[in-house]
């Protein structure tokens, strides 16, 4: 591919430089919740033909956030983050950057910058000249360049005597700091990340993760991440939003997803969890496979059913004389170490439970003994479909 090709996508410095004459958005009333958005999503749509990848979304990333999209292969996170990007073209809606529509505008007038899952670099010239190669485009002056990409490579932990090494002999995680050197030597507002880490072995992916949230500390931009890791997106997220068949189906916090999730869907996908149908019955919430009645965070009364959302860490094994709001009887069927946890397995009939420990909370039970484990009701989620 020719270096004047799509490979970067850095716009030049500033949103009100380089926005001019981009049309505001007509008719648009921003509330409290969205006023300090520096990127806000208005029904925003994308067909294929007859194939809705992503339909009518409507959301706000705030200045400095570091919002990560989280979903399946196919969910239609890609085809969202191109659109914001600059490289998809919208079917529907709006994308405003600082109020102001941007639908139109090319991604080489966007104050963004896209770091794709590929990195991009071009594997025979220097890690200087890679991180300098949005600079010589704007024409930067040598020197200039040179004491950029330094400042750069430091702040990105890259040995100084690396800038005329040449990146074809640089390891997988050196190229994805020169990457990020590289997306960051313009000063982009935004910067876009498709699933940069997912090629990369578990030790250093762990290693990356956290340097992406000091570097997005340290800076103070705006990250907008795509991931189908659910650990990637706990790590390093100020907020998640979980994408399913071209829908945002929740979006918040990472605590507030994983202890209240939207529904099954995204309390299966934020984790291993316990899962229990039920349907009210007036003395609580009736589990017809375990032909039992426990009692829920809350009764619904209104609807047909649900589900009874338990995480593992809030089930405990009951001693004699212990009692928990909710119990089963079991049998202890395997246990899993997990480094500084154990994962125990106790099935119940068909149902298998999923119970987890720290190690110095370690059952001292044996596999095949007869157990009780319980939970509280504040302790489980009441979940839809």
């Amino acid at each position: 591919m020719a270096e004047g090709g799509p490979l970067v996508r850095e716009s030049s410095l500033g949103a009100a430089a380089t926005l001019h004459g981009l049309a505001p958005s007509s008719g648009q009333q921003e509330d409290a919740s969205v006023a300090d958005a520096i990127l806000r999503l208005s029904q925003l749509s994308k067909r294929f033909g007859q194939f809705a990848a992503v339909k009518e979304i409507d959301l706000a990333i705030h200045e400095g956030e570091f919002f990560t999209i989280v979903g399946p292969s196919g969910s239609g996170k890609t085809t969202l983050v191109r659109m914001l990007a600059g490289l998809e073209d919208p079917s529907g809606g709006e994308i405003l950057l600082r109020g102001q529509r941007i639908n139109e505008t090319p991604a080489n007038r966007r104050p963004t910058c896209m770091v794709f899952q590929s990195l991009a670099l071009f594997p025979h010239r220097s890690v200087g000249q890679n991180i300098e190669f949005p600079l010589k485009m704007r024409g930067v002056p040598p020197a200039e360049r040179r004491e950029r990409a330094h400042a750069l490579m430091r702040q990105l932990r890259l040995p100084e005597d690396y800038y005329g090494k040449q990146v074809s002999q640089c390891s997988g995680g050196e190229r994805q700091r020169i990457a990020l050197a590289r997306a960051l030597a313009f000063d982009p507002e935004i910067l876009f990340f498709d699933e940069p880490l997912s090629a990369i072995d578990f030790r250093l992916r762990k290693t990356l993760e956290k340097e992406l949230k000091d570097i997005h500390r340290e800076t103070g931009k705006t990250f907008v991440y795509i991931t189908h890791s659910l650990e990637e997106a706990m790590v390093m997220s100020d907020r998640i939003g979980i994408m399913r068949a071209g829908e945002l189906v929740q979006v918040g916090a990472p605590d507030e997803i994983y202890s209240r999730p939207a529904n099954r869907f995204v309390s299966e996908f934020m984790g291993e969890v316990n899962v229990l149908e039920v349907k009210p019955n007036g003395a609580g919430l009736h589990c017809a496979a375990l032909d039992a009645t426990f009692q829920g965070p809350e009764v619904m009364e209104d609807v047909a059913g649900g589900y009874l959302v338990i995480r593992p860490e809030y089930l405990r094994f009951l001693g004699p004389g212990e009692t928990a709001e909710n119990q089963v009887e079991g049998v202890l069927y395997n246990e899993y170490a997990l480094g500084s946890r154990i994962q125990y397995q106790v099935r119940v009939g068909e149902q298998v439970f999923l119970v987890e420990k720290l190690r110095e909370q370690r059952y001292e039970g044996r596999l095949d003994d007869r157990v009780t484990i319980g939970w509280d009701a504040r302790d489980s989620v009441l979940a839809p479909e």
